[in-house]
C-alpha cells in the first residue's frame, strides 16, 4: 500500500448530539487538547460571549447555535484526526446526515440531565444505516441528572446499541466526585473549574485504603460495588464489535469543565477507524488504492462574507490528492485543477499541497459542484450514499423587490446547491417551491438572501405533506402523469420529475393507481 504511513496516523470523526447536549463544547476541548486553538470561547445559556471556534456564520454567533457542519484538523500523539462538528438542531439535519457519510466514525453526546432526545435517535439512525463506529459521550455530569444504571438501559433501549462502560462516575450533580478510568484502572478526581490534565491517580486494587482517603468511604464502598457489577456484565471491550458499529464504548465527564475529555480522546486513538472502503455505482473503492478519487459531501457559499466565495467540501476516500493536478470530475466529464485547496481550522484556512484518505479538503468552487459529485483520475463511477431526504415543509419563495430578481435566482440557486434546502420548479408555471425539513432554515435562507445577496423575499406555505421523485420504465406513462398532475407536479434542480403529495392519503392513492410508475423518498436513485 502505497500511502499507508499516511492512511494509518489519519481519524475523521463527526461529532453529533441534541441541540444543547454540550458538542460545540466538547469540540473545542478536543481542539484545546490537539494545540489547535488556545482559549475556549466560553457557550453558556445559548449566548455565545466569546464566540464557539466552530461557529462561523452570523445568524449561529446570533442565536447560539450551530446551522452548517464545519471542519477543524488538528494534531494530536501524531496522529492527524479530521473533526467534523454537525448542527444539532433538528431543522438542519440533513446536513449531518450528509456529513455522517463523509466520517469514519462518530462520537455521540447526551445529556445526562435530560437523557436520549428525538433528535438523537435519528441521528443513531443514520449511523446504524451504515454500521458507524459510535463512541458515546454522557456530558454535564456536575449537574443532578438521571441514574448512571438508568441512562446507560436508556441509551441501549431507545438508540438499539449495546454499550460498554470505559469510565464510571462517582455520583453526580454537587457531589460529582470524578470518574474511575476502568480501562487503566485509574482515579481521576473532579474540581469544578479547573482544567484537568494528568490529575490521575493510579488505583490498580479498587480495595487500596487510597480510595477512601481520596473520595470517602461511603463512595468507595459504592464504587467498588458498581465497578464488580460492570464487570461482571461488560467484561473486556471487543475493538472488533465496536469497529462493526455493534458495541458503543462509553466515558462519562464535563465537557464545559474539561473532564473526562481526554480518556476519551485518548482511546478514540487507540481504537478509532483509519478511512475505511468506500461503495460506489460499480466497485468497492478501498482506501489504500494508489489513484485518487473523493467526493463532494457539502458545499458553502459565502464563508468569507467579504469575498464572494464558494467552497465545495471533498473527503479524499483513496489515493493522493494534490494541488495544481487535474483530476475527473465524473458528472460533467471534464478535468478540472486546484490551486488554492485548503485544509479547515475552523474560520482559518491554510492552503495545502496535497491531501490522503480521511482527509477533507475545501475547494473554490464557480459552480461547477453539486453535493455528491466525485472526483477521479479518469474512472467514471459515483460514491454512493449521499441521498437527498424528502422535505418535510414546503413555501412559495416569493419576490419582494422586482429590481432584485437576478441576485434572487442567483442566491436562491447557490444556497439551494450547498443543501440546506431543495429547490423544485412547478411545471404550468415558474413558482418556486422551497422544501425543508424545518421551519428554521427558512429564517437562515431569508437572512443569508437578504445579506449576502441583497435580495429581499417572503415564503407562503403550501399544502404539500412529501415530495416524491418519480421514475418509470414507461416514458409516456411518467408524462401522462405529469400533464395530468400538474398543480402537484415540477422538477427539482437537476431537472428530475417530483410529485408533492397533498396528504397521505392521496400519495398511497396515486402509488395505487399508477403501477408503472415507482415513487421514490431520497433522490439517490439518480446517482
Amino acid at each position: 500500500m502505497k500511502y499507508e504511513k499516511e492512511i494509518n496516523r489519519r481519524k475523521t470523526f463527526a461529532i453529533i448530539s441534541h441541540p444543547d447536549a454540550g458538542k460545540t463544547t466538547l469540540t473545542e476541548k478536543f481542539l484545546l487538547f490537539g494545540g489547535a486553538i488556545q482559549t475556549a470561547g466560553a457557550v453558556k445559556s445559548n449566548k455565545i460571549k466569546k464566540h464557539a471556534t466552530s461557529d462561523f456564520m452570523e445568524i449561529e454567533r446570533q442565536r447560539g447555535i450551530s446551522v452548517a457542519t464545519s471542519v477543524m484538523t488538528f494534531e494530536y500523539k501524531h496522529f492527524l484526526i479530521n473533526l467534523l462538528d454537525t448542527p444539532g438542531h433538528k431543522d438542519f439535519a440533513e446536513d449531518t446526515y450528509r456529513t455522517l457519510t463523509a466520517v469514519d466514525s462518530v462520537v455521540l453526546v447526551v445529556d445526562s440531565v435530560n437523557g436520549v432526545e428525538e433528535q438523537t435517535r435519528r441521528l443513531m439512525e443514520v449511523c446504524r444505516m451504515r454500521d458507524t463506529p459510535v463512541i458515546v459521550f454522557i456530558n454535564k455530569m456536575d449537574r443532578d441528572g438521571k441514574n448512571r444504571f438508568d441512562l446507560l438501559e436508556e441509551i441501549e433501549k431507545e438508540l438499539s446499541i449495546s454499550l460498554h462502560p470505559m469510565t464510571w462516575p462517582i455520583n453526580s450533580g454537587k457531589d460529582f466526585k470524578g470518574v474511575y478510568n476502568l480501562h487503566d484502572k485509574s482515579l481521576l478526581l473532579f474540581t469544578a473549574n479547573t482544567k484537568a490534565d494528568d490529575d490521575s491517580i493510579v488505583i490498580e486494587d479498587l480495595n487500596s485504603p487510597l480510595l477512601d482517603e481520596k473520595t470517602g468511604e461511603k463512595d468507595a464502598a459504592l464504587l467498588r460495588e458498581d465497578v464488580e457489577l460492570i464487570d461482571g456484565v461488560y467484561g473486556e471491550l471487543n475493538v472488533n464489535d465496536y469497529l462493526n458499529g455493534k458495541v458503543a464504548p462509553v466515558f462519562f465527564g464535563s465537557a464545559i469543565n474539561n473532564f473526562g475529555v481526554k480518556e476519551l480522546l485518548d482511546t478514540f486513538t487507540r481504537i478509532g477507524p483509519t478511512p475505511r472502503d468506500r461503495e460506489t455505482s460499480k466497485r468497492e473503492v478501498a482506501a489504500g488504492e494508489d489513484k485518487f478519487s473523493g467526493f463532494i459531501f457539502k458545499i458553502h457559499a459565502n464563508l468569507d462574507p467579504k469575498h464572494r466565495d464558494r467552497i465545495a467540501f471533498l473527503r479524499v476516500c483513496a489515493g493522493k490528492f494534490e494541488r495544481n493536478k487535474y483530476y475527473h470530475h465524473v458528472r460533467l466529464d471534464k478535468d478540472m485543477r486546484f490551486s488554492n485547496p485548503y485544509s479547515f481550522m475552523a474560520r482559518s484556512k491554510d492552503v495545502i499541497e496535497d491531501a490522503f484518505p480521511g482527509d477533507v479538503v475545501g475547494l473554490f468552487d464557480t459552480g461547477n459542484f453539486k453535493i455528491g459529485d466525485t472526483m477521479t483520475e479518469g474512472e467514471d463511477f459515483f460514491f454512493t450514499g449521499i441521498p437527498s431526504f424528502s422535505p418535510e415543509i414546503f413555501k412559495e419563495l416569493v419576490n419582494k423587490d422586482p429590481m432584485k430578481t437576478k441576485q434572487l435566482e442567483k442566491g436562491i440557486s447557490q444556497l439551494t446547491d450547498e443543501g440546506v434546502a431543495q429547490l423544485f420548479t412547478q411545471f404550468g408555471g415558474n413558482k418556486k417551491i422551497i422544501g425543508c425539513v424545518g421551519e428554521l432554515q427558512f429564517e437562515v435562507i431569508q437572512y443569508r438572501l437578504l445579506q449576502e445577496y441583497g435580495a429581499a423575499c417572503e415564503f407562503r406555505t403550501l399544502p404539500f405533506y412529501k415530495a416524491c421523485w418519480l421514475t418509470s420504465k414507461d416514458q409516456k406513462k411518467l408524462e401522462d402523469f405529469l400533464r395530468y398532475k400538474q398543480q402537484n407536479s415540477g422538477e427539482d434542480k437537476d431537472g428530475h420529475p417530483v410529485y408533492l403529495a397533498q396528504s397521505e392519503w392521496f400519495l398511497n392513492t396515486e402509488i395505487q393507481n399508477n403501477p408503472d410508475i415507482e415513487f421514490h423518498f431520497t433522490s439517490e436513485i439518480h446517482k
